[in-house]
């Protein structure tokens, strides 16, 4: 799941938006906002989100989601103005997000415990890996037309994604289960039945740890979130905007330029693996701190790059930052505040990412249009992940509230 949404989306856009910018003639604020606009909906997305999936279930969320996400696509392949460019978005991003992260994650935390940070990180290996399918999708952009891309996309949301979605289940416990493959407690009549069998959609551990209204009320949630937000700010903004500004600023053919996604993703692979693994072993806090830095100092190196090597340095300390912190977020959270409520906080924090997500592309594309240079909107970009360091490196963990009896 994750590999088509950011393989045929969030990594493609990019090549998508060369494509746009020359039949349009639309500015880079222009195209950049619609894509802004995906993050945001998908923000304001989470908190109904979280209730959907506690009410239905990850696998109708997730299905409903890919034939919306599909039918984004065969209307985009009909787009002829800005207008409906910017409503076919929202339709995109509505099925993306009903498909993407979030739901997956929360299926990923109820399975697992001690290994959580290693098998989110396995999971967002597909994510990864789709940008090594850019190169491919730059080529039947080239070859056959942003439009039959479109399509075809769309065609794949189906034909691949919905047989998958039906292996998914919400939780161990409704099948005898306990995280980690632990086995459950034997019941007085000698099965093995957890407490809460038997009654619907059951959320491992939803006895403990904190509320939403609790975990709402902390430091640490806050900081979190924004730190996060700041963070995929960087992201967002070199999705939509490194491939336009390899094209347009440095030369490069749209081939060349997406190979460099290529490069970014296929760090971040390897580094999504290292991630979780030492992610399970090692402070999460300390490890996404550093992960800031990095985000930093790969900015600094594009915009101080002047040749294919710095720009391919520069991809791969991007991609690895990336990697790294990508299998922390949602695991820090779950460490922080137990799963008693981890569907209704990823919610609000999905709320408070999607700043970050929605405003990186706004901003580079303001900037660049107004200075006529990309490097000064990645210099922006830079020293709000400085500020992301900042917060991880602040966010110590809250202690639990006491209660009455």
């Amino acid at each position: 799941m994750h590999g088509l949404s950011g393989g045929l989306f969030f990594h493609a856009f990019g090549a998508y938006f060369v494509f746009l910018q020359a039949e349009f003639g639309w500015s880079r604020t222009l195209i950049s906002g619609a894509f802004s606009l995906s993050r945001l909906e998908s923000g304001f997305l989470g908190p109904i989100q979280g209730w959907l999936i506690n009410r239905f279930g990850s696998r109708a969320c997730v299905s409903v989601g890919l034939i919306i996400f599909a039918l984004g696509f065969f209307l985009f392949s009909w787009v002829d103005n800005a207008a409906a460019f910017y409503g076919v978005f929202i339709i995109i991003a509505l099925g993306s997000g009903l498909c993407g992260y979030l739901t997956i994650n929360i299926v990923l935390m109820n399975w697992f415990e001690r290994s959580r940070s290693t098998a989110i990180a396995l999971s967002a290996t597909g994510g990864s890996l789709a940008g090594l399918m850019v190169p491919v999708v730059a080529w039947a952009l080239s070859t056959y037309g942003w439009r039959a891309t479109a399509v075809v996309s769309g065609i794949l949301l189906l034909v691949v994604g919905l047989p998958m979605a039906q292996v998914i289940r919400q939780a161990p416990e409704p099948f005898g289960y306990l995280p980690d493959g632990a086995k459950a407690p034997a019941s007085g009549d000698g099965t093995e039945q957890p407490a809460g069998y038997g009654q619907g959609v059951v959320l491992a551990g939803a006895s403990g740890g904190f509320t939403a209204r609790e975990a709402l009320r902390t430091r640490a949630f806050w900081l979190l979130a924004t730190g996060h937000s700041l963070a995929l700010m960087s992201v967002s903004a070199v999705a939509a905007h490194l491939i336009p500004f390899l094209v347009s600023q440095m030369g490069m053919s749209i081939e060349a330029a997406a190979s460099m996604i290529a490069v970014l993703t296929a760090a971040s692979v390897v580094s999504h693996l290292v991630g979780g693994f030492v992610g399970d072993r090692v402070n999460r806090r300390v490890l996404a701190t550093l992960c800031m830095v990095g985000h930093t100092g790969a900015l600094v190196v594009l915009v101080a790059a002047t040749s294919p090597l710095a720009m391919a340095a520069f991809a791969a300390l991007q991609g690895t930052a990336w990697g790294f912190r990508g299998p922390l977020m949602t695991p820090i959270r779950a460490e922080y505040f137990g799963r008693r409520a981890i569907a209704t906080l990823e919610g609000f924090a999905a709320m408070v990412t999607t700043v970050g997500l929605t405003t990186g592309p706004i901003v580079v594309g303001i900037i660049a249009d107004q200075t006529g240079d990309y490097r000064f909107s990645f210099l922006f970009i830079a020293a709000m992940t400085s500020i992301g360091m900042l917060c991880f490196g602040l966010a110590a963990r809250p202690q639990l509230p006491e209660r009455a009896p």
